[in-house]
């Protein structure tokens, strides 16, 4: 199974930017597509944005459009998530997901999912 590891989660101020990294233990991400999900305390958990295995499409939750971008670096087996202009409600545990068939913002795709890293938007 493709083991997922995401990073980059921390504490930051309303406004602030980081970037989260999702390293993948297979011996490549190019055939999988991509997505970034999050979980706040009592919410559902929903999509944040996915990417297609060739890079060049992406979608993205109408909350985050214009100020998160998603990216991945094939060669190094690593997806991105830059967040800027963060606000309070961006606050979550993120998860990165790889599905082998099947692209988008539902969950269905998604076969592997990682172990997520909290940001919190104070």
């Amino acid at each position: 199974d493709v083991q997922l590891v995401e990073s980059g989660g921390g504490s930051v101020q309303a406004g602030g930017s980081l970037r989260l990294s999702c390293a993948a233990s297979v011996y490549t991400i190019r055939p999988y597509c991509m997505g970034w999900f999050r979980q706040a305390p009592g919410k559902e958990r929903e999509a944040v944005a996915s990417i297609v295995s060739g890079g060049y499409s992406t979608d993205y939750a109408d909350s985050v459009v214009g100020r998160f971008a998603i990216s991945r670096d094939n060669a190094k087996n690593t997806v991105y998530l830059q967040m800027n202009s963060l606000k309070p409600e961006d606050t979550a545990m993120y998860y990165c997901a790889a599905a082998p068939v099947g692209c988008g913002l539902q969950s269905q795709p998604y076969a592997y999912w990682g172990q997520g890293t909290q940001v919190t938007v104070s």
